[in-house]
C-alpha cells in the first residue's frame, strides 16, 4: 500500500484518486479552503482528509497534481522540498513541465498526461508517464485507468497530451463556430444535414456543445498552452489560439450545462446579449 496526496481534486482528480484507492492505496487530500463540491467528491472517491498539507506530505511517498493548467506552477510551490515522487499530470505544455521538475529538485518528478474522461471503466482514460516512472503503475493496478510509459524524460508525456488536445478540442470549438455562423444566416437545418452526409461526429452532436462549453473554462488555457508548444516546434499556432479565444468566449457559461445550444451558440458572437 502507498500513500499518497492528491492536490485540488476537481472532478479529474477525484476519479483518478478513486481508482489509486480502489487498488489499495491511501489517498489523501487537505479539505482547507475547498468547496463544499470538492469535499463531495473527495468522500464519494474515499479520500482521507488531512488538516493541512504539511501533515499530508509528512505521511506521503507520493504527490498527485491534477489542476487547471494555469496553476500547475504554484500547487508545485505548495510541495517545495518535498523528497518523495511527485506525478505532474496537468495538461500543460513540455516545457513548462520540465521548468516544475526545476522546482523539485529533492523529488522524483514524473511528467503525466490524461487522455479521455474521468475513468470510470477499463479503456475508457490513459495516463501516459515519462520520465522515471518507475513505482507509478502499480497505484493503479487493476483498475479502471490505464498507465502507459513512453520512453523519455519529463516532457514527452505533456507533448503528447497536448498534441491530442489541440486536435481534439479545436475540431469541437470549430464545429460550434461553424453552428454559430449557420445559425446567424438561419441554415443551422441545411448544416445538420450536410453533416449527416460527411458523419462528421463534431458537427453532428451538437448537443454536447452546452457541456463543452460549460467546460471552457477549463479548455482555454490547455489551448494556450497548445499554442506555446506549437510554436516552440516551429509549428503554426493559430488554430490553438482561435480554440482559445472560442473557449473564453463561453466564460458565461461556466458550470452551466444546462443552458440552451441557442444561447450557446449565440455567445460565440461578440457583442450578442444573451441575458446570462
Amino acid at each position: 500500500m502507498t500513500v499518497m496526496t492528491l492536490l485540488h481534486p476537481g472532478a479529474m482528480g477525484a476519479a483518478v484518486g478513486r481508482q489509486a484507492v480502489s487498488a489499495g492505496n491511501t489517498v489523501l487530500w487537505v479539505g482547507s479552503g475547498r468547496s463544499e463540491a470538492t469535499r463531495r467528491r473527495a468522500v464519494d472517491a474515499g479520500l482521507a482528509e488531512r488538516p493541512d498539507l504539511a501533515s499530508a506530505l509528512a505521511e506521503s511517498e507520493v504527490v498527485l497534481s491534477i489542476c487547471p493548467p494555469a496553476y500547475a506552477e504554484d500547487v508545485a510551490r505548495e510541495v517545495a522540498g518535498f523528497t518523495g515522487v511527485y506525478v505532474e499530470a496537468n495538461a500543460i505544455a513540455p516545457e513548462r513541465s520540465r521548468r516544475i521538475a526545476g522546482l523539485l529538485p529533492s523529488a522524483r518528478v514524473v511528467d503525466g498526461g490524461i487522455i479521455g474522461g474521468p475513468p470510470q471503466r477499463a479503456g475508457s482514460t490513459r495516463l501516459y508517464l515519462s520520465g522515471d516512472a518507475a513505482g507509478v503503475p502499480d497505484l493503479f493496478a487493476g483498475t479502471a485507468l490505464d498507465v502507459i510509459v513512453l520512453p523519455g524524460e519529463v516532457g514527452v508525456a505533456s507533448a503528447l497530451k497536448i498534441a491530442y488536445a489541440a486536435y481534439q478540442k479545436t475540431t469541437w470549438a470549430l464545429a460550434a463556430v461553424s453552428h454559430a455562423l449557420a445559425a446567424a444566416h438561419g441554415v443551422g437545418s441545411h448544416l445538420l444535414v450536410e453533416a449527416e452526409r460527411l458523419h462528421a461526429r463534431p458537427l453532428l452532436q451538437t448537443d454536447a456543445y452546452p457541456d463543452m462549453a460549460a467546460r471552457g473554462w477549463r479548455w482555454a488555457p490547455e489551448m494556450l498552452e497548445a499554442a506555446a508548444t506549437l510554436r516552440a516546434a516551429g509549428l503554426p499556432d493559430g488554430l490553438a489560439l482561435g480554440s482559445a479565444d472560442t473557449m473564453r468566449r463561453w466564460d458565461p457559461a461556466k458550470d452551466r450545462p444546462d443552458l440552451p445550444l441557442d444561447d450557446i451558440l449565440k455567445l460565440l458572437a461578440l457583442g450578442v446579449s444573451t441575458g446570462l
